[in-house]
């Protein structure tokens, strides 16, 4: 089975950084492609971020364009989201998904979801 582990979520303040981890099971990272998707209440889930592969990423999102960076760490088979310059409109459950190689597969994703990590953004 694949699984996925999110965590690093938590309260923030506006401008705040947070750095959340995707730890993956079941399979190695290495063949695939992982994308950070959110859903805030009352919201459909969205695409954030991806990165495939060979380590090339695609920005999903442009309201994260320039804030957000994903890496990956193929030896401890997780994936990273960086989070700067944290707005309100944020806030969201934050989970990692995966899909064989690409992120340009649409739909994205294999089925395979964690329980995600809450991110909240506020004063």
């Amino acid at each position: 089975q694949l699984q996925f582990a999110e965590s690093g979520g938590g309260l923030v303040q506006p401008g705040g950084s947070l750095r959340l981890s995707c730890a993956a099971s079941g399979f190695s990272l290495r063949y695939y492609a992982i994308g950070w998707f959110r859903q805030a209440p009352g919201k459909e889930r969205e695409g954030v971020l991806c990165i495939n592969n060979r380590g090339e990423i695609t920005n999903w999102a442009d309201s994260v364009k320039g804030r957000f960076t994903i890496s990956r760490d193929n030896a401890n088979n997780a994936v990273y989201l960086q989070m700067n310059s944290l707005k309100p409109e944020d806030t969201a459950i934050y989970y990692c998904t995966s899909d064989r190689y690409s992120c340009l597969t649409d739909p994205f994703g294999l089925g395979y979801w964690g329980q995600g990590t809450q991110v909240t953004v506020s004063s």
